[in-house]
Order: structure tokens, then sequence, then C-alpha cells
């Protein structure tokens, strides 16, 4: 599978350079005027990227298959970070939301962390109980239990963008380790209930489902920052308005280098930048769907679909926030947007997905 570890690693760089060129651009008026540096996003994207591929090439070198004893202490691990981090005076808080770690000038968000860590433990208990999943008792309620916890943890961030990808993420795959189809329903359908109340019913998650069906009914308000978005992808035309000459970044966009990075793109480098960074995310999966196919062993095979669908969904869900297809999530550009934690767990996770690869080539 060289040749497909070569084409993951050419398009992972490709996105690496496109993010690095577009934080620069999307942050540096914002970044001069808030820290004094336009280059102060730049040089801290750096210093992750520079993390997350020395994490990424360690995550090569091990043995993926003694991460099966890691398991439980990893998630033990990521659990207890996500309760401490709820404590005030030890977890950060920063718009309502508390949700990182700060040491110094870093910050770390366990739940980046928590999405690749549950992902292993995950696809070491598939692997260990792939003739009992379709047992309720002994296969799927034991899961489901934990997933419920990681997730009510998330939720109480508040985090639920991470929180329904956790959940969809663990239920896939559930349904492709045999899971029974009854039993994945019923939790969906038990899930409605707590969806409407964490929604509906608090008032700032509510504004966005307003926003996302028309934003431009209060495109001042609630919708400011999504119909801001649409004049950035609309002002691009074909081929942009040139590389640095973005209107939208000069404070009308907000979260223009991190979640709404692509309509940065899409109007300095048109319809032709927007579609080469989701062409490029599509040959990904495609690839990473090779390795799965050619993976034999059962915690190998989890593990790497896992890390396919964790950054596809999050490539899925970012450009369909930005193009106005789906409410606003909070959740970056994989190896585009700025943001440390994710950058370098998703780093770790090309890591372990190569990983995979190496120990099955054909």
């Amino acid at each position: 599978m060289r040749d497909i570890r070569i084409s993951i690693t050419s398009i992972l760089i490709v996105l690496i350079a496109i993010g690095v060129v577009m934080i620069y651009s999307s942050s540096g008026v914002y970044a001069l005027k808030e820290q004094g540096d336009s280059a102060y996003y730049l040089n801290r994207h750096l210093l992750f990227l520079l993390l997350g591929i020395l994490l990424m090439i360690l995550a090569m070198a091990i043995d993926y298959y003694e991460l099966r004893k890691a398991a439980k202490p990893l998630l033990l691990l990521a659990i207890f970070l996500l309760v401490i981090v709820l404590i005030p005076g030890i977890g950060k808080e920063s718009h309502g939301a508390r949700r990182w770690f700060q040491v110094g000038p870093l910050s770390f968000q366990p739940s980046e962390m928590t999405k690749l860590v549950f992902l292993i433990y995950v696809a070491d208990f598939l692997a260990r109980k792939q003739n009992k999943i379709r047992n309720f008792k002994e296969g799927f309620l034991p899961l489901v239990v934990i997933l419920g916890l990681v997730c009510l943890l998330v939720v109480k961030q508040p985090d639920l963008g991470n929180c329904v990808l956790i959940g969809f993420l663990v239920l896939t795959l559930m349904f492709v380790a045999g899971a029974k189809l009854k039993y994945l329903l019923m939790i969906l359908l038990l899930s409605l209930p707590v969806l409407y109340f964490l929604i509906v019913r608090v008032p700032y998650r509510m504004a966005r489902i307003m926003a996302f069906l028309d934003p431009w009914e209060d495109s001042l308000g609630v919708g400011f920052q999504l119909s801001q978005s649409q004049i950035a992808l609309g002002s691009g035309g074909l081929f942009g308005v040139g590389l640095g000459k973005s209107v939208q970044k000069l404070f009308y966009l907000p979260a223009a280098h991190t979640d709404f990075i692509l309509s940065i793109i899409g109007e300095e480098l048109g319809f032709a930048g927007t579609f080469t960074v989701v062409v490029l995310f599509i040959f990904f999966i495609w690839q990473g769907l090779r390795i799965v196919n050619r993976t034999t062993e059962a915690f190998g095979y989890f593990l790497s679909l896992g890390i396919i669908l964790l950054i596809g969904l999050q490539a899925v869900v970012n450009i369909g926030v930005s193009i106005g297809v789906l409410p606003t999530k909070g959740l970056p550009l994989p190896f585009i947007s700025y943001g440390g934690s994710a950058l370098i767990f998703n780093m770790i996770a090309i890591g372990l997905l190569l990983n995979v690869s190496r120990h099955h080539d054909l």
C-alpha cells in the first residue's frame, strides 16, 4: 500500500500548505489590530504544526496494535480531563464555554483528544466483541453507556457539535461491526427529545437554527456570520479577487481564520480554490477507504475506518456550514483552519492511519 501512503501524504502536504497561506491571509489584519503582530496566528499555527508533525511521525513509528493495551487508560484520562476542564479556575472560559486548559500562551482542548482516544477505545472494543456486538447487554449497551457519559461531559462545556460528531462516529462503527439496526434506531429515537431540549430550549442554539433557515432575515443579527460567509463565497466568482485581497476578513466575517476559512478561500481564490479543497478531501477519503478495504485485522480495520470518518465528517460539516447547507457547528476544517488541538490530534490520526497501512502491505 506504499502508493496509497504516498497519495495521502501528498494530499496532506497540499492541505497544510493551503492552510498556512490562508491562515496568514485571513488573520493578518485581525492579528495586527488585536495582538500588534500580523503574523501572530501564523506563528502559533506553525508551532502547532511542528508539534503535530513530530507526533504524527511518532504515531507512525509505534506498533499500532500495542495501542489496544492503552485504550482503557487513555479513555479514563480523557474522561478525567473532560471533568476537570469544567471546574472554574482550572478550565478556561471563553464566550460562555469552558473547553480549554490554558498553559502559558498555549491552550489545550480535551474534547479534541477525546475524539481520537475514544475512537481507539471503540476500535478495540469492537475488535474484542465481534461475536457479541449483536447482543444487547454484552456488546451494545456497554459501549452506548460510555458514549452517553462522554457526550454528557462534552455537552456540559457546552460543545454540541463535537458531541453529535462523536455520537454519529461511534454509532456508524457499531453498525459496520454488525450491531442490530433496531438497537441503533432505538438510540436515535431516544436521542431526539434530548436534541430537542438542547436545541429548541437553548436560545443561542435555536437562534443558529433560525439563522441557518434564513440568514438574510436578520443579516445584521443572528444571521450575520452566515450572510457574511455567503457574501465572501459569492464575491469570489470563478477565480477569486486575488490572494490577500479579501474584504470580508476586514472585521466583517467572524472566525475568518478558524471555522469560516473556506469562505475566505472562496473569496480570494474563487470557485477554483474551494473546488480544489473539496476534491482534495474527496481523494483523501477515497485513498483512506482503500486502506480500510485492504486491512484484514479487526482493530486496524475499525481504527482506520474511524479515522476516515472522523476527518471526513469534520470536513463535510465545515464545508456545509460555510456554504449554508448546515447550521453553524463550530468545527474547524481539518489541516486548514487555525486551531492547535484539532490540528495536532488530526495529525496524530493520520500517523495512525499510515501506520495501519504500513502493517498491511500487500
